[in-house]
Parts: C-alpha cells; structure tokens; sequence
C-alpha cells in the first residue's frame, strides 16, 4: 500500500509512521504538514519525500492511500478532499465532530468505492475478542451492567485538546473509546439515557463527564471519560454468574500481556493473553482492506462505516442531553457551578 502521510502530528510521529515503516505491506510515499521544514524532518526521519502542503500530496499520483492525522475539526475538510482525489482514508479517531459529518464522509466513500477507515486500535486487539467469547459461553452468565472508563491526567494548557475550535474536549479525544467499546462488547444501537459533563466556564469545553446507555438487550451501560483523572483505561462486563474486567482495555503497548480477571463467587480466575501490537494489526487490515477492489460496496466497509456513524450520533446524543457543571477556566478547574 503505497501511503501518504497528511499532517505531522504527535500520533503520527511517536506511533503511527515507525509503524508503518516498519510493516512489509506499507511503503510510506510521502509526508506533508503545515510546516514545511517539519515535514522536511519527518521525511528524513522516515525515509520518504516531503511535500509542501497537504494539497500538493493529495495530487501525487504514487500516493493510493493516506493517513490523515489533523486536528478532528479539520478531519471532514481533508478526509473529503482526499476521497474526491481518489484516495482511500485512514483518519485518527473520531471521524468529524458530528454525526453529519460522519454520514457525508461514509456517503462519499461508498459513491467512490474507496475505503475509509477510523483509526481506532483497540478494536484489533484480541483481548477484547477473548473477553467476547467468554461472555458467549456462559462464563458471567446473564449480562446485565457494563462499566467501562478511559480518563488521563490533565494535559499542558496549550495541548490542542483544549482548543474548541479544533474539535477538542474530553469527550471527542478520550470519551469515544468507553463508547465505542459499548458497541463492540453489546451490539450496535444503544440509546442514550442520560449524561453529565463538567464544562469550562469560558468556552464550553467539556472536560471530563458520564454516560448511561442501555443496549438493545436491555443492558445498562456506563462510561466515565475525562482530562481530570489518573490513568484509567478498562472495562467491566457484570452478569448474574460473574464479572469479567479488562485493564488496559484502549492503549495496552505492543510489548503489554493482558491480563483478563473473571470474578465468580467463591473463584477467581485469572487468564494471561500473548502480547500484540494492536497499532499494527489495524493497519495491516486498512492495508488489506485497500488491497481488496470492493471496497465501496463490501460488507465489511459498511460495517465499518456504519459504526463511524453509529459512533457520532451517539456522541451528538450526549452532547443533548448532558447536564452540564461549570468549572473555573483552568484545565484543572475545581470552583464549580451547577446551572440552574
């Protein structure tokens, strides 16, 4: 797969592209970013060329697919310049800030036959398909709750994630991962029954909230996301047998051996997975999804971008119904005020 690399970020520096130069099934083309002196030092770092902005990249005809790692409110902007270039898209989570955004996006990628795909890693990693399987057979008996958190520590005060203007916020950068988990470990479809987030007072920046959904089954399910809290990345599935609980659910390192603990009443047990490379795996399934000439009208696309979708509405969905505590405007607020 002959990629490009649209955006010099974080990400894609520290993960994404050693990653993918790493992989027999990625040749990394090209790089551009907002700077050219600093796509200049990707491409050296990389091995690859560098162009002077991201349109110059899209027009290269050596370049069939390309990772796009901008700020999220610009994901939509690119992804949909990208898609009309006739490249296929692999674009850091979430895939725009809003539902519609998603929906026109996966509308053009099926008029177009081409793929495009979240950058959500965990989803790849077998711990989760493991943990899937258990539930199946009975292990926890009856689902009935499931609780699942993704929260940081609070971030520099110039970290674009606190920029509104940028798509930032809590709940687009940590709270899609819980939610998205939700789907995975359930079925899609749940309904939002109620939210909370703590928003800065000046801007409207949620920093940190909850979730209630229920399942289509009539499971209860709670996501707890933040910028406010010491690391937590895990899951809970409860049933009337047992309770099954997933650490290190999003971001395990490549080199982390998951640990997954089944709780019944009077046994304990706990099962050890082999290490993967979740980063890895789900760039080896973009690249073979691009490999593939149906991609347009695949099963497996339709899927996939049905979730994106699915994803975002549920997002829009809590953003409504959120009851919203004000904080001071620092990123560490603790003067609160509840509106009236």
């Amino acid at each position: 797969m002959r990629l490009g690399a649209l955006a010099t970020s974080s990400i894609a520096h520290r993960r994404v592209l050693p990653t993918a130069v790493s992989m027999p099934e990625v040749d990394l083309i090209a790089v551009a970013g907002r700077s050219v002196e600093k796509a200049g030092r990707f491409a050296e770092q990389f091995g690859c060329a560098a162009e002077r902005d991201y349109a110059a990249l899209l027009k290269r005809p050596d370049v069939e697919a390309v990772y796009i790692s901008t700020p999220t409110a610009l994901h939509r902007a690119w992804a949909d310049r990208a898609l009309r270039a006739g490249k296929h898209v692999l674009i850091e989570k979430p895939i725009g800030v809003n539902a519609d955004e998603a929906r026109q996006l996966c509308s053009l990628a099926r008029e177009r036959g081409l793929v495009l795909r979240e950058n959500f890693m965990f989803p790849h990693h077998p711990q989760h398909a493991f943990a899937a399987d258990l539930v199946r057979r009975g292990r926890i008996g009856t689902p009935s709750t499931f609780q699942a958190s993704f929260c940081i520590p609070p971030l520099p005060a110039d970290d674009i994630r606190y920029a509104p203007g940028l798509g930032g916020g809590a709940l687009l950068d940590v709270g899609v991962y819980p939610l998205r988990a939700a789907v995975l470990l359930l079925g899609p479809g749940p309904r939002v029954a109620g939210a909370t987030l703590r928003t800065r007072a000046s801007d409207g920046l949620d920093l940190s909230g909850q979730a209630l959904l229920i399942s289509p089954s009539g499971i209860l399910a709670q996501v707890t996301f933040g910028f406010e809290h010491v690391y937590a990345s895990s899951y809970t599935l409860w049933g009337d047998r047992g309770r099954l609980s997933v650490t290190r659910a999003f971001t395990p390192p490549a080199a982390h051996q998951p640990v997954l603990v089944l709780e019944e009443q009077d046994h304990e047990e706990r099962f050890t997975l082999l290490a993967s490379d979740q980063l890895r795996l789900c760039l080896e399934d973009f690249a073979a999804a691009v490999r593939k000439s149906e991609a347009g009208d695949g099963r497996a696309e339709a899927d996939k971008r049905r979730d994106a979708i699915a994803l975002l509405e549920c997002v829009d969905e809590v953003r409504r119904q959120a009851v919203r505590v004000m904080t001071d405007d620092g990123p560490q607020g603790s003067c609160l005020q509840v509106p009236s």
